[in-house]
């Protein structure tokens, strides 16, 4: 069987992530039905995404097969695992990677995006980080905290890393891939940008309030693997405020490729299984209409053959 979509659940009302995996439409708990399924104890890779990545060809290959087996199961009169199988409506969703080492973020990376705030492109990638603390998951509320009222959106294609590399050269950059998600970079204007004379010198720019505060990184539903994407650089991403589409453009107006991007970060910089690269927003964004975010609005993040990221906001302090 093939696995295309992988995510971190738990069963609604309980708080014990857990990997799942996507099958005709429902979510499969995989730990649990291998147990219900074999009467064996399951490997580590079967308890947790990021496992599962550092397993390698050798893990993504026995899911294959466990996956198949799996859905064969289902099909019969009598299934085993039908106790550890949910309506996605019936689960709560967790960011797919929920303890990465890295989550690195692209600014600027979009030629429409460059163009709408005036901003020159840059000669090369320009790559900031956001904390972990900032992570959150699909269906998740996003929080407009207490000191910001310019709540931004962007929605941008984030890629996660499958190996452990340094130095990697462009042309061998994909082996480094396993596969894709939907991540919105909540901004937070007010914040990020210097007021006064500062905001022209060499600290006009604020970015751990500006991109770190909680719940800043909302990334899912699941993480679709590569061998799904048949040219990650042609895919239509939009985002939608209350329905109303806010943003809407493709990942070929990328102004640095995801080969340029982990060639240029690994300079140095050992990525690993897990790592989150989120690779920059086309136009549309608040900052450019000077259209924010708002309590009780909800966003809707959609990449094409990946699916829709969704978060309603809320003022910090009304839930």
């Amino acid at each position: 069987m093939c696995v295309t979509r992988l995510l971190t659940f738990s069963p609604r009302g309980f708080e014990s992530p857990r990997l799942g995996i996507l099958i005709n439409g429902y979510v499969v708990d995989v730990a649990k039905s291998f147990i219900a399924l074999y009467d064996a104890s399951p490997p580590s890779w079967f308890t947790d995404l990021k496992l599962l990545i550092e397993g390698g060809e050798i893990a993504l290959n026995l899911l294959k097969r466990v996956a198949g087996d799996f859905e064969r199961d289902l099909k019969s009169s009598n299934p085993s695992i039908s106790r550890y199988v949910y309506k996605p409506d019936e689960i709560d969703y967790y960011p797919p990677i929920t303890s990465p080492e890295k989550i690195l973020c692209l600014a600027l990376n979009y030629m429409s995006h460059a163009r709408e705030i005036g901003g020159k492109p840059p000669s090369e990638p320009y790559v900031f980080q956001k904390p972990l603390s900032s992570l959150t998951g699909h269906e998740r509320p996003v929080l407009i905290p207490r000191s910001s009222e310019k709540v931004d959106h962007e929605v941008e294609l984030a890629v996660i890393i499958g190996r452990r590399g340094k130095y990697i050269e462009r042309s061998r950059a994909y082996e480094y891939v396993f596969g894709y998600t939907v991540f919105n970079d909540i901004s937070y204007r007010d914040k990020q940008m210097a007021e006064g004379p500062e905001r022209q010198g060499p600290y006009g720019l604020r970015w751990l309030h500006g991109k770190g505060m909680d719940t800043a990184a909302p990334m899912g539903p699941w993480i679709v693997t590569k061998d799904e994407i048949q040219d990650p650089q042609n895919l239509r991403l939009s985002l939608k405020v209350n329905g109303e589409t806010r943003q809407d453009g493709n990942t070929n107006d990328m102004i640095f490729k995801i080969d340029r991007i982990i060639e240029f970060i690994s300079d140095g910089i050992t990525l690993k299984p897990g790592d989150i690269i989120a690779t920059g927003t086309p136009s549309g964004v608040g900052l450019a209409t000077g259209r924010f975010l708002k309590h009780g609005d909800i966003v809707e993040a959609y990449i094409e053959n990946i699916g829709v990221l969704r978060n309603r906001i809320f003022k910090e302090g009304a839930i």
